[in-house]
């Protein structure tokens, strides 16, 4: 369940950051809105994957409450889920 997790936040993370600095500015300074409506759904679903399989994994992984919160808090951060690969689910 963790290489689940490790490769959930992965795509959540991208997925974030490409609706972020990509596709929004396209929104607002190309009045073209299909990228949002392309990224949107999919971040969508692995930001809600992201957030079950962490409360799913949290007993497993012995994660005491400061951290979990800090998982949870990483998923709103731009490239917090990476903060979290590196930190918490390497090795």
């Amino acid at each position: 369940m963790k290489n689940t997790f490790r490769v959930v936040s992965i795509l959540e993370g991208l997925s974030y950051i490409l609706l972020l600095f990509i596709a929004t500015p396209i929104k607002y300074l190309g009045d073209d809105e299909s990228y949002v409506k392309l990224l949107g759904m999919p971040h969508g679903l692995l930001f809600v994957a992201y957030i079950l399989l962490a409360f799913l994994i949290k007993d497993s992984l012995q994660w005491d409450r400061k951290t979990f919160l800090t998982v949870l808090a990483a998923s709103v951060i731009p490239f917090g889920t990476f903060y979290i690969d590196k930190k918490y689910l390497r090795g």
